[in-house]
């Protein structure tokens, strides 16, 4: 169970899997922080739903989470707004779509990726650990990819990879530099879910089928958010620095292949 009283900040969760985990953490009584970049429309509309549906305390914070003094500025308004904050999921994160050798990425592309997907954790961390301290209690949830925790290498993704599993190592340490305060960190890495599936709910894809996924069927935002929900609840404190898969068993099927062709 989770605390009525618990204040969520989500990153990135205007649009994308960010918005599943509100639905999951707003159903479950959860004051809800939606932060965003530029998606001012999609932020509205989704605050509008969560209260609508859930009767959920919303507040939208604006800002670029890359920015150290713009992550100070949305850790600070939640607090402001609450005198709390409990749970951070580290959910934005850019990505480049293009397919590009590591010599093809420019400065300005790599700095784009390093500080979306790993400074920002950093950014965001620094301001809200010593509050989450105060209270004895703290969950932070980062996301990764299918494999991050092996530091795989991913051709044409070197920029994206490198932010990922440096941000695998970081979450761990969190980890352990925070147990004694009562704040868990650990990592979702979801599998192959993509496009629109990132804001669908299971229901939505029943029926559905995927030949390529050992469950047979595509995976969804709502899939992630579960995961994430799991590791926020108050019982889940004796699960911190972990790793979690939610890949419908794809990884598993890819190891099983990789051991049959030694």
């Amino acid at each position: 169970m989770l605390k009525n009283s618990r204040t969520a900040l989500i990153t990135g969760s205007a649009k994308g899997l960010g918005v599943q985990i509100a639905h999951e953490l707003a159903s479950r009584g959860i004051r809800i922080a939606i932060n965003y970049r530029s998606s001012d429309k999609e932020a509205q509309d989704l605050r509008d739903t969560l209260t609508a549906q859930y009767k959920a305390d919303v507040l939208l914070v604006k800002g670029d989470v890359s920015n150290p003094d713009d992550a100070s500025h949305i850790v600070n308004t939640v607090i402001s707004r609450w005198n709390s904050l409990d749970i951070l999921i580290l959910n934005a994160g850019p990505y480049i779509k293009e397919r590009k050798k590591l010599t093809e990425y420019s400065i300005e592309e790599w700095h784009m990726m390093i500080n979306g997907n790993l400074s920002s954790a950093f950014y965001l961390c620094r301001s809200a650990i010593p509050h989450m301290r105060e209270n004895k209690w703290g969950r932070i949830i980062t996301i990764g990819f299918e494999k991050a925790m092996s530091a795989p290498g991913w051709a044409y993704r070197s920029a994206f990879a490198a932010a990922k599993v440096g941000l695998v190592s970081l979450t761990r340490t969190i980890s352990l530099e925070e147990a004694e305060y009562g704040i868990t960190a650990n990592m979702v890495c979801p599998g192959d879910i993509i496009g629109d599936a990132k804001q669908k709910k299971i229901s939505d894809v029943h029926g559905m089928y995927d030949p390529d996924n050992p469950v047979g069927r595509p995976g969804t935002g709502e899939d992630i958010a579960r995961a994430i929900s799991f590791f926020c609840m108050e019982s889940s404190d004796f699960i911190t620095g972990s790793v979690l898969e939610v890949t419908g068993g794809k990884d598993v099927l890819n190891k099983y292949r990789q051991v049959r062709e030694q």
